[in-house]
């Protein structure tokens, strides 16, 4: 588990889906002017990519029920998306959107899973409770735990696990790799001459649980921030994963740009909001007003459509550090 105390297994489950669709403070609209080095990456601003028809084996399985996080997005790439039945909250890509979610607040309901009849549960560390996942289980159904992703170079062996459990061949789940893991930029890290990068810090928000931290060295956002040719500012001031915001804290970063998801930035009262958290109308970031907000089932998923979203991110890095 690379999460440090600071954060209980439960919020580790949540990063992807930060902030439940519940009890979301109602967002504080900022005046046009605080806007203007604003950019949001929405899950419609990066397409999924378009992939061949799967072979799938005989024996493959034809009721699949998705509670890794983020899982059902690489399993519409693989080609059995209209397998899938049931799924987590973090799973909402609209070609599985016809299948029943099976949580709340991140925890699973076994009975809503059991109620399905599959034949394959698909699972990660973070899956939770423990005690629903030994109850689907004991009724007779696979379970199959794959490996949980936090950096692009953790693509490749969770979707070779995938594809492994849900039967298809290797060669369909080499391509969804190399779409997931090949940027449109030569060199996604390359920085023009005389440019300076800029220093990101990443902050998950969960205002309506007083919840504030600062991405640092394996957060995930780190490994996205550094394709996208930018610093992670968290990462390179020795931060952990994840950090306790502090004016101080911030201080000690001072970063550039800030990086949150979207939910978790409504939750905070949006850019008014978050300005008034601690440390952070001090820094260069919160004088400029100078924040990207990705959508928060897209942002952690590393899956399919990692690759278009560094683009994305490059692409809004630049803008709000120029504008």
């Amino acid at each position: 588990m690379r999460l440090t105390l600071l954060v209980p297994l439960a919020l580790f489950a949540s990063l992807v889906g930060a902030c439940s669709t519940t009890n979301i403070a109602t967002p504080i609209s900022p005046t046009p002017n605080l806007l203007s080095h604003f950019q949001a990456i929405t899950s419609t601003d990066v397409p999924m990519p378009k992939f061949e028809r799967a072979v799938v084996g005989p024996l493959a399985p034809k009721r699949i029920v998705s509670l890794a996080t983020g899982v059902g997005e690489t399993l519409v790439a693989l080609g059995v998306g209209e397998s899938v039945v049931g799924r987590d909250e973090t799973s909402s890509l609209q070609e599985i959107s016809g299948a029943m979610v099976v949580t709340k607040a991140h925890s699973v309901s076994a009975e809503k899973v059991l109620s399905l009849s599959p034949d394959l549960v698909l699972v990660d560390a973070s899956t939770s409770p423990p005690e629903a996942i030994e109850q689907i289980r004991a009724a007779g159904v696979p379970v199959v735990e794959i490996p949980e992703a936090w950096s692009l170079t953790d693509i490749g062996a969770r979707t070779a696990a995938i594809a492994v459990a849900v039967g298809v061949d290797e060669s369909t789940a080499n391509r969804v790799i190399s779409e997931a893991t090949t940027f449109n930029s030569d060199d996604a890290s390359s920085t023009p001459p005389g440019a300076t990068k800029a220093r990101i810090a990443f902050l998950y928000l969960r205002g309506t649980s007083a919840i504030y931290l600062i991405g640092g060295l394996g957060s995930g956002a780190d490994s996205l921030i550094e394709a996208a040719g930018s610093i992670d500012a968290g990462a390179a001031a020795g931060l952990g994963a994840f950090t306790p915001l502090t004016a101080e804290a911030i201080a000690q970063i001072n970063p550039d740009l800030i990086l949150v998801m979207s939910k978790g930035l409504d939750s905070v009262g949006g850019i008014n909001g978050l300005v008034n958290l601690p440390g952070i109308a001090q820094s260069e970031a919160g004088r400029a007003k100078r924040v990207i907000a990705v959508d928060d089932t897209l942002l952690l998923s590393f899956g399919p459509r990692t690759a278009n979203l560094v683009d994305a991110l490059r692409e809004a890095i630049t803008k709000a550090m120029t504008e």
